[in-house]
């Protein structure tokens, strides 16, 4: 596999303005540049679901196709000539929604399978792409995977308006995160495809001695004109690739959004194994129970994502979110009421009273940063193994201290972990980890929360004070959370069982074509599906794979 190294083509001034600008799609004005945005009423139906799409343009008409995205994409509805219409934007269209009228509207097919389906409107050479998500049909789902899309982490991300929960123009001078955003507005340039050279978050090789810290991404983005946030989020980057891997690897794939799972958790039964993947940072309270209460019931979890840090809260339906994040216990007007635990900070604060490695056995506070901008940019990139003899290995040849996913670079961006010790050469969590009875640790890696190296540095230190007020009670106790680390875990709860890879760039492996990653995500994949389905009274401890998936 070969990896190529930023190519350098920006000057230090360029660079600087690539990390540290906002510099997000903003509204479409009246009389300005030429273009078509669109977006739909819900991120997700189901059939026999009318989907309405918003659209403004500055075209007279305009075209649109649909496809069900994967591994062979298959276009399902065209429509021509279609009424182009320009409307204003209000300035806080990223947190209110834009507020545009139904341009048109289509029905879901009943034949249309559940999958991520590709919205594209084009008039001459203006063009734009949406993304949204059929949900399966209730009933028994045998031998399917069920994966629940990172739709809030991709709201929290998309910087479409200028406002996300990372940047912004809210604030007394305006130019703070937004609290609240609004899935009523396109996706950013780049969450719903990606040309195949897009760099990714994680560093693809370590930085060459002596070089300045660099964020290829950003500054690919800011060539380009794509999404700052890109890398950081989206289908683009993380679940399409999971899923054009699995669908090539024979799997059968569905797929729900995240607001699915926080109101409709009834999609989960039926199924053997739910599958997470990529960058799936923001959940809500209901989320959990939803996953917790499968998993108790017999469900087997297949966690191949990283960064689980974020309690949300849903309104209006699902189309408007919620994180106060840094700020939850100053701004969020829940704090102090009744409703304390929905306090929109990270998990593992104590108001929440629920660490987030009750759910997937890691929290994101103790792992975060690696092959990232200055955070352990040159570490080996994959997961030192420390119990090859876990079943989640075999086929691999893999022994005691080596390393998975080291030549794909699969360890990063922002991983999972937990404090841990080491006994007799082997880790455990560490004593006041709360963590599910009886969980391993089954391979891990070295990350970091503060950046080094020359050059501009891109987090500064807001993350590590945070993160130590939480953890130890001030922001000064910098060097008790600086370094941490990123785990693959392994644990069984109720009647059923988890199986969680604590990192992003897991997905980086099946890019690359890693045959160590590929091999232990069919073994876990496998394995759960062989599991009896959720309802059915599943057994606690599932028998070992007959045979390999070729």
């Amino acid at each position: 596999m070969t990896m190529k190294s930023p190519d350098g083509a920006l000057g230090d001034d360029e660079r600087y303005r690539a990390v540290f600008t906002n510099y997000a799609e903003r509204p479409p004005q009246a009389g300005g540049n030429p273009g078509i945005w669109c977006y739909t009423d819900r991120l997700s139906y189901a059939a026999g679901e009318t989907v309405v799409v918003h659209a403004c343009t500055t075209a007279r008409s305009f075209d649109a196709v649909l496809l069900r995205d994967g591994a062979a994409p298959r276009e399902v509805l065209r429509r021509t000539a279609l009424a182009g219409a320009f409307h204003e934007t209000p300035a806080d269209c990223s947190i209110a929604g834009c507020g545009w009228p139904a341009a048109f509207a289509f029905t879901i097919e009943p034949d249309w399978p559940s999958g991520a389906y590709r919205l594209t409107l084009t008039s001459g050479e203006l063009a734009c792409e949406h993304l949204f998500i059929v949900r399966p049909p209730p009933g028994d789902r045998a031998g399917r995977l069920l994966l629940v899309a990172a739709t809030a982490t991709w709201t929290a991300y998309n910087d479409w308006g200028g406002s996300n929960h990372y940047e912004g123009l809210t604030g007394p001078t305006g130019d703070r995160p937004a609290p609240e955003v609004s899935t009523l507005r396109p996706w950013a340039r780049g969450f719903v495809t990606l040309p195949p050279d897009a760099p990714r978050a994680g560093l693809a090789a370590p930085p060459a001695f002596g070089t300045p810290v660099r964020y290829p991404h950003m500054e690919w983005a800011w060539r380009t004109g794509h999404s700052k946030k890109y890398a950081s989020s989206g289908w683009a980057s993380y679940e399409r690739h999971f899923v054009a891997w699995a669908e090539r690897q024979g799997y059968a794939v569905d797929i729900v959004s995240q607001t699915d799972l926080h109101y409709r958790p009834e999609l989960l039964d039926g199924y053997a194994c739910v599958v997470f993947t990529g960058h799936d940072e923001y959940w809500s309270w209901e989320m959990r129970d939803a996953i917790d209460a499968y998993v108790e019931s017999g469900g087997r979890v297949a966690r191949f994502a990283g960064n689980f840090m974020w309690q949300i809260r849903l309104e209006n339906a699902g189309t408007r979110q919620i994180c106060h994040k840094y700020r939850a216990r100053e701004d969020d007007p829940l704090y102090r009421t009744e409703r304390r635990h929905l306090t929109t900070g990270a998990w593992e604060a104590a108001e929440t009273g629920r660490p987030a490695a009750l759910t997937f056995g890691l929290n994101a506070l103790r792992g975060l940063y690696a092959g990232w901008g200055g955070c352990a940019p040159r570490g080996p990139g994959g997961f030192s193994v420390y119990r090859p003899e876990h079943w989640a290995f075999a086929g691999t040849g893999l022994g005691y201290g080596d390393l998975l996913g080291g030549e794909s670079r699969a360890f990063g961006y922002e991983v999972d972990g937990l404090d841990y010790e080491i006994r007799g050469g082997l880790p455990y969590p560490a004593p006041g980890e709360v963590v599910p009875e009886g969980l391993e640790i089954l391979a891990l890696g070295l990350t970091s929360l503060v950046e080094t190296g020359p050059g501009s540095l891109f987090l500064g230190q807001e993350d590590a004070e945070y993160i130590a007020g939480i953890l130890h009670g001030s922001g000064e106790a910098l060097e008790r959370v600086k370094r941490g680390a990123g785990m693959i875990v392994h644990f069984r709860r109720g009647r059923g069982e988890v199986f969680h890879a604590g990192s992003c760039d897991w997905v980086a492996g099946l890019i690359r074509g890693d045959p160590y990653v590929a091999q232990v995500t069919r073994t876990v994949l496998d394995r759960y599906l062989q599991g009896q389905l959720v309802g059915q009274h599943p057994h606690p401890n599932p028998p070992p794979l007959s045979r390999e998936r070729g």
